[in-house]
């Protein structure tokens, strides 16, 4: 083993993110060491020109990441998206003119009920966002040709989605624009799912979601480069996984989860254990950073975006 002094972190006078990022990574140790160590590998998934799968798990939209999520696709850095049903439920109503709120409510929950709240965490939105939502996906699923629904795919139905979107700040709008595949394997989890089951009542609807694992294999497979950004864990972080099993597993990983592992869960589980199945490659250059994705979602981002600035000066 080979070890390497620890560079105590000075903080300059007009220190930028990215500069920080660079003397938590020259620090090398405890959490400062492991967000700087994903800024090093993140700038080299998007240098390499890797596909870089971005995983979205958890109350990331609602908690006031949205932005943040379509910044890194809007700059280029995401090939495609996994993410779980609630956050596109919750891009798709703050693209409406819903809102979400922090916690200034003097309330129990059973009073928040009776109010027409509801709580995520310390998060809140008002149940009547979900009444425009639930327009929106009726007047949406009801403009497809039968044919069209006859044989739907997930990825198909989030791009219509996308499309049907005024809201630039909206992630499946980027994404859209972007040409950026968004899949959600387990999007009935969500009030998707619940319109989808109402529209489907009286009208013919086949969701697909094999035609999303085709099209899921064929980017894993054509890669010369795999790379992974999980938010958090969950169904989106083992439906990227579980694809690159194709191909020997990823190159490069970050994991951001307050998740632990000795309970045995796949969120909590480091991704170098994916070795012992063929999800991670050996050679892989991976980092688990145990934190709050609102955290450490937006240091990532904006050290990236400044990496970037500096190649196009010709000065990185």
């Amino acid at each position: 083993m080979k070890l390497q002094r620890v560079e105590h972190v000075e903080l300059g006078e007009r220190m930028s993110v990215d500069e920080l990022m660079r003397a938590y990574a020259r620090a090398g140790v405890l959490g400062a060491g492991a967000l700087g160590k994903a800024c090093n590998i993140l700038e080299e998934m998007v240098r390499s020109r890797a596909t870089l799968f971005l995983g979205i798990a958890g109350c990331v939209v609602a908690g006031g990441m949205r932005r943040v999520i379509t910044e890194l696709i809007r700059m280029g850095a995401v090939s495609a998206v996994v993410t779980n049903g609630a956050s596109v439920v919750h891009d798709v109503i703050e693209a409406l003119g819903g809102e979400h709120y922090a916690g200034s409510f003097c309330a129990g929950d059973a009073e928040l009920h009776e109010r027409g709240i509801g709580r995520m965490g310390n998060v809140y939105t008002k149940v009547e966002s979900f009444t425009a939502f639930e327009d929106y996906m009726q007047g949406l699923l009801g403009s497809m040709s039968e044919q069209q629904r006859s044989n739907l795919s997930i990825r198909e139905l989030l791009s219509e989605i996308g499309a049907s979107l005024q809201d630039r700040h909206s992630f499946l709008r980027a994404a859209h624009e972007m040409k950026v595949p968004v899949f959600s394997p387990a999007i009935t989890d969500s009030m998707v799912g619940l319109q989808l089951f109402f529209f489907s009542q009286n009208n013919s609807l086949v969701l697909n979601a094999v035609k999303d694992m085709r099209e899921m294999a064929q980017l894993v497979i054509e890669a010369e480069r795999v790379g992974a950004l999980f938010l958090g864990g969950g169904v989106p972080k083992h439906y990227i996984l579980g694809a690159c099993l194709l191909r020997g597993g990823i190159d490069y990983g970050i994991q951001i989860t307050l998740d632990r592992e000795e309970a045995g869960s796949l969120s909590g589980a480091r991704l170098e254990e994916g070795i012992s199945w063929g999800k991670t490659a050996k050679h892989a250059r991976v980092v688990s950073v145990t934190g709050d994705v609102t955290l450490v979602l937006p240091l990532l981002v904006a050290s990236l975006r400044e990496r970037m600035r500096e190649w196009s000066e010709g000065t990185g």
